[in-house]
């Protein structure tokens, strides 16, 4: 006889961890005297192809127990009471359409699906598995933990997949977390028609993360590890749920793509006797299991027997424990735990019955045990029981809670290691801050990752820049803008900067806003110390000058164009070059107003003095013409009369001036950095150009009066000077107009204090300076017989 196996389809591992699991559960409670004592539970297998007539086929073979007629019960002792179903919502929706007309009991071991449990349409089907519905919040709870807050979605399609998908992105939003990517995987079929897009989904229009979720439903699992491992993409990190195994036979990569995953599994404890019962199956205790010799074929180099096809020549005491974890792993999974579940379920759901069942006839009844399967749905929906290990199996969909999660980390380097550890767990049953434990020092990470790796959009803005979005993309993606001037930004990741108070100013880094330091024109400063030293000169200069016209007091030149004026006009001149010095040091109100009052009369009474002086000039030339009216109003003193009526107008002026609107003590913080500036505001700036406006008008008088004077044939004609001295005065101030407006602050205060040395001291040495000359260096010119040889020899 000569056997031959087909590899056309080949079996999954995993699945067949759920057929031992559901074995050993039988086998466990057949002998457990307590439990269903003298009954013994069978099984059968129905393989279900994709392929909606191959299950309804299989259906009406478990219901019929042949597969000829339907409706009619032949060649069998014993029908199934209920059937265990797969994972596959779509297969377990299937078979619950056809079960439901003859309520027959269907207890599901795939993943806890709410459309299942709220549609009427399967009354008769149970969810073995708890709610799944805490994953999107542990998962999101881990990515808070690590700071990832840039991460994308792989995700198999599929009803499970959609409601995956709405619950994370609805938890992600919730706590800032953003999506880079989704992509959703189609089936095992839709995968092979559009096998060459497949390829490339995570390399192509998908934005760069260090972080991916990847939500498997078991359609899809070879397909998005093929697609994954195939650009190995050794570089992300990823999270996904229990359904994802290391399945990938025959692709070894020398950088696993897969190493540093980390797993949400349901937490369940270990079943005693689980694995030793895995380490001692093999073909001979189930000869008729014809998946398991198949298996054993295909894993230990066995040769089949010509006569009775029996597998010879294995590898000697061959065990599934030796196997790699991608070829069979001896962890129970969460779909073999609820397959051991379910199982002892039934059994004490039966066991209910039946006792019930003999209680009666104790009680008189004379019907016989019987079983039916729409008996059972009654003791089904009640039953609440603990399994072996004592965790408690509950069908109540109302009932039940959300699923415990323990989290592993799987370990692939070297490849081949594949190794499963725990490294936390997530619970949604304590206090936020208490629902994930984590062992971050045991978590291996993604090959070449050698630190807890980073996913973000774009980096944290550090103090001193704020956040700056990008356009066209999500608000976690940001530009790191530095602040502007004066404001500061203390923290990272600011969405704005903050502007510091006026009195503070930001430091260099623009991290910490920093006490500004008060200043002025102070007598400490250099440009301080040099104007009050310029102006004290001036002033014991023009002191001098007035003290060599008093000891010459009685020579030609001190007298010519009235003396008195001359000594009026050093006094005022050092009272100028002394008002200086108010502008020099810290303001008060009283400095404030004495500023501009001081200046605008002692300037007044200078300029007014001028005038006069330039007056006497024409009306002496005058005198020499016979006109006693003139030489009376001369001699009378009245051209003096001018510097009072000028300086009483200046005054009314300032009168007005400071009762309207006076100067007053101000704080400017904006112009220079780091400092604020204690100035005098001049209160009108109207008023302030009023009174300098009036000067101009006095000097321009005396400019136009002089210059129409200054060729009479005077021996000691001042008018020439007095011209040239107005021209300067005019142009200093006319300069200072147009630069006191663009300026501010200490440097403006300087460049009033410079006018007024300047055009005082323009005064001072075009008029006296001359004179001054002739006293110390001509003494000759300044007598009388000097003065007369100069006139006859000027007239020969």
């Amino acid at each position: 006889m000569v056997c031959v196996f087909s590899p056309l389809c080949r079996l999954m591992p995993n699945n067949y961890q759920n057929v031992l699991a559901f074995i050993f559960a039988i086998e466990e409670i057949n002998k457990n005297p307590c439990l269903l004592p003298n009954i013994s539970l069978g099984y059968e297998f129905h393989n279900f192809m994709h392929s909606h007539w191959r299950v309804l086929e299989s259906s009406l073979i478990l219901l019929t127990g042949q597969d000829e007629i339907p409706n009619y019960t032949c060649r069998r002792q014993s029908n199934s009471i209920a059937v265990l179903t797969g994972t596959s919502w779509a297969t377990a929706a299937q078979i619950g359409t056809l079960l439901e007309l003859y309520k027959f009991p269907q207890l599901t071991f795939g993943c806890f699906d709410p459309m299942l449990s709220e549609n009427a349409e399967f009354s008769s089907l149970y969810q073995t598995a708890p709610k799944d519905t805490s994953l999107a919040l542990g998962m999101v709870s881990l990515m808070l933990y690590f700071g990832w807050t840039w991460v994308g979605l792989v995700i198999t399609e599929g009803q499970k997949g959609h409601q995956f998908l709405s619950d994370v992105k609805t938890e992600m939003n919730r706590n800032k977390v953003r999506v880079a990517f989704v992509k959703m995987i189609s089936n095992a079929v839709l995968s092979v028609l559009a096998h060459a897009q497949q390829h490339d989904f995570l390399t192509r229009e998908t934005s760069p993360v260090n972080v991916g979720i990847i939500y498997y439903d078991t359609k899809s699992l070879n397909d998005v590890n093929y697609n994954i491992g195939q650009y190995r993409m050794t570089w992300t990190v990823w999270i996904t749920n229990s359904q994802w195994h290391a399945d990938m036979p025959g692709r070894n990569f020398i950088l696993e793509s897969f190493h540093g995953t980390l797993i949400f599994a349901k937490h369940h404890k270990e079943i005693r006797g689980f694995q030793k019962f895995i380490q001692a199956v093999n073909p001979s205790m189930y000869p008729e299991d014809n998946f398991l010799t198949l298996f054993w074929y295909d894993h230990f180099h066995c040769s089949v027997a010509d006569s009775d096809c029996k597998l010879k020549n294995c590898t000697p005491n061959a065990s599934l424990a030796w196997l790699p974890g991608n070829r069979f792993d001896m962890t129970m999974n969460d779909d073999s735990y609820n397959i051991y579940n379910a199982v002892y379920a039934m059994a004490h759901a039966l066991h209910e019955m039946l006792l019930q069942q003999v209680q009666r006839q104790s009680m008189g009844h004379r019907e016989g045990i019987q079983i039916s399967p729409w008996q059972l749905h009654h003791y089904l929906k009640n039953v609440q029981v603990n399994n072996p290990a004592g965790d408690q199996v509950n069908l109540d969909n109302k009932r039940k809670l959300d699923a415990e999660y323990d989290i592993f980390n799987f370990w692939n380097f070297p490849e081949g290691l594949r190794l499963k550890v725990k490294v936390g767990s997530f619970s949604s049953h304590v206090l936020h801050n208490q629902q994930l434990s984590l062992s971050e020092d045991m978590i291996e990470w993604a090959t070449g990752i050698t630190e807890t790796p980073r996913s973000v959009c774009s980096e944290s803005c550090n103090p001193g820049f704020r956040k700056s979005s990008q356009e066209g993309k999500m608000a976690c993606c940001f530009d790191c803008t530095p602040c502007p001037e004066n404001e500061i930004a203390n923290d990272t990741d600011m969405e704005e900067c903050v502007k510091c108070p006026d009195h503070q100013y930001a430091d260099i880094h623009h991290k910490h806003c920093v006490q500004k330091s008060v200043t002025f024109l102070a007598y400490e400063d250099s440009l301080g110390r040099a104007l009050a030293g310029t102006a004290l000169s001036l002033t014991i200069l023009t002191v001098a000058i007035l003290g060599l016209f008093v000891k010459h007091c009685s020579s030609p030149i001190v007298k010519a164009n009235n003396r008195s004026l001359s000594y009026i006009l050093l006094l005022s001149l050092s009272f100028c070059f002394l008002c200086a010095l108010l502008f020099i040091g810290r303001p008060n109100t009283a400095t404030c107003i004495l500023q501009q009052v001081t200046f605008g009369i002692v300037f007044t009474v200078a300029v007014s003095t001028i005038l006069a002086k330039t007056i006497t000039v024409v009306l002496a030339f005058k005198v020499t013409t016979p006109d006693r009216r003139i030489r009376q109003f001369l001699v009378s003193g009245t051209p003096n009369c001018i510097i009072p009526i000028c300086s009483l107008i200046q005054f009314t002026l300032c009168g007005i001036w400071m009762g309207t609107s006076p100067p007053f003590i101000d704080r400017d913080a904006h112009f220079e950095h780091g400092f604020i500036i204690i100035v005098c505001n001049k209160g009108s700036l109207t008023a302030f150009y009023c009174m300098l406006g009036y000067l101009g008008l006095l000097a321009l008088v005396s400019f136009t009066v002089a210059f129409l004077a200054r060729n009479l044939p005077d021996t000691f004609n001042e008018a020439k000077f007095i011209t040239f001295n107005m021209l300067v005065f005019c142009s200093v101030w006319v300069t200072f107009l147009p630069v006191y407006h663009s300026t501010k602050g200490r440097v403006m205060v300087a460049m009033e204090v410079f006018s007024i040395l300047a055009s005082s001291a323009g005064l001072l040495g075009c008029i006296f300076a001359p004179k001054c000359y002739i006293i110390l260096f001509k003494k000759d010119r300044c007598s009388l017989q000097g003065i007369k040889i100069k006139i006859h020899s000027g007239s020969k």
